[in-house]
């Protein structure tokens, strides 16, 4: 090879060598460092693996899907609405219409029907105002609940309170003057009771006024007249006195009075109802009306069954309270005040059911008897408290 052959072939190595150390140096651009364990046909075609996003920026909506993060809904959370109008406590709302309707010796009918459809609506539109009014506290006490979480917003609930409201009061229109005449004070106790009374002294008593009218509004609408049941909506509203004044100290614990003196009602209720039966008047009546030479067979073969029926239905109430209240008072921790609280709301349907058989109608009081089990269902999947 020529002198001239041998400096081109040598000043070509050189550049080869410079162009290897340049692509070197020029490595960490292709981001396949040794940390990243890049092979060399990975430095080749840097476009094919793009730089990984590093934590604190932002995804796109489809990484986020992929990676399992959670998405806004486009609708409403049924599970968290289930929660804030605590779903499984509406089924110890009927049975304060047909505890009244009983009381005041009338099958139910019609009416009944929209006195039960009016107190769903008002004690939902309740539940819904209580936990708007008291979404700062349960911030701090239940973050998990609804509205402190942000699965139901705030207006969202306030709007529900009223809307619920409005059609409390429409149903208990339309059962007649009798029915709105207590529908009317009914609402105006529950949204006092939720805007105002509720840590108030008198909070407990303006609960206990409300299930009371609430079961005077079934004998309003039934049959026109609440005289009748005076005595009955006493014994529910002594009930939720004593739950009410427990639930105060769900979240805190630490007092034995609320669960000893509730304990103490269930007694006083308990022999109250079995002291002295009614003789027949809900469900005999109607048959007598029917045809009034049957009176006396009817009424000879349903007292019995329904002096019986109330003895059952009492000690049932008596057994579904007395043992929360009694671990209450020894352990009032939180967890076993909430117990406490859920099984004394769960316990006013065998309440209802003892009012509505001393009554005198053994048919309606087992159908209100017939709902507990399924309250007890649904209430391990949705909390009543």
């Amino acid at each position: 090879m020529t002198l001239l052959g041998r400096l081109s072939n040598g000043g070509r190595g050189r550049g080869r060598t410079r162009t290897a150390e340049s692509d070197s140096l020029r490595e960490p651009e292709n981001h396949c460092g040794p940390a990243n364990h890049c092979g060399p046909s990975n430095c080749q075609e840097p476009k094919s693996h793009p730089e990984p996003k590093s934590r604190s920026e932002p995804h796109s909506h489809s990484e986020s899907q992929s990676h399992g993060e959670p998405r806004r809904r486009k609708g409403p959370d049924p599970r968290a609405w289930a929660e804030l109008l605590r779903l499984p406590a509406l089924f110890t709302v009927p049975g304060d219409a047909l505890a009244g309707a009983a009381a005041a010796g009338a099958r139910p009918n019609g009416r009944t029907l929209l006195a039960v459809g009016s107190s769903l609506c008002l004690y939902e539109a309740g539940m819904a105002l209580n936990d708007w009014a008291d979404r700062a506290e349960d911030a701090r006490d239940r973050p998990h609940r609804p509205l402190p979480s942000g699965r139901v917003r705030p207006v969202s609930a306030l709007a529900a309170a009223g809307a619920l409201t409005a059609a409390g009061l429409a149903l208990a229109a339309r059962a007649g003057r009798p029915g709105l005449t207590v529908a009317v004070p009914l609402a105006a106790t529950v949204w006092s009771y939720d805007l105002a009374l509720k840590h108030t002294r008198v909070g407990p008593a303006a609960m206990a006024a409300a299930r009371g009218l609430d079961l005077l509004l079934g004998s309003a609408t039934t049959t026109g007249t609440v005289r009748p049941a005076l005595g009955p909506a006493l014994a529910l509203g002594a009930h939720t006195l004593a739950v009410t004044t427990v639930s105060r100290r769900e979240t805190q614990g630490g007092s034995s009075a609320a669960p000893l003196g509730s304990l103490l009602t269930t007694a006083a209720l308990s022999w109250a109802l079995t002291r002295r039966h009614g003789t027949g008047t809900a469900d005999t009546e109607g048959a007598a009306r029917t045809n009034s030479r049957a009176t006396a067979p009817v009424t000879a073969l349903f007292a019995m069954p329904a002096t019986a029926l109330t003895t059952v239905l009492t000690a049932t109430y008596t057994a579904a309270t007395a043992r929360p209240y009694v671990h209450a008072a020894l352990n009032p921790s939180p967890p076993l005040t909430q117990r406490a609280v859920g099984a004394g709301i769960r316990a006013m349907i065998p309440l209802q059911a003892a009012l509505t058989a001393r009554a005198g109608a053994p048919g309606t009081a087992l159908l209100t008897a017939a709902l507990a089990p399924a309250a007890r269902r649904f209430a391990r999947k949705v909390s009543v408290t």
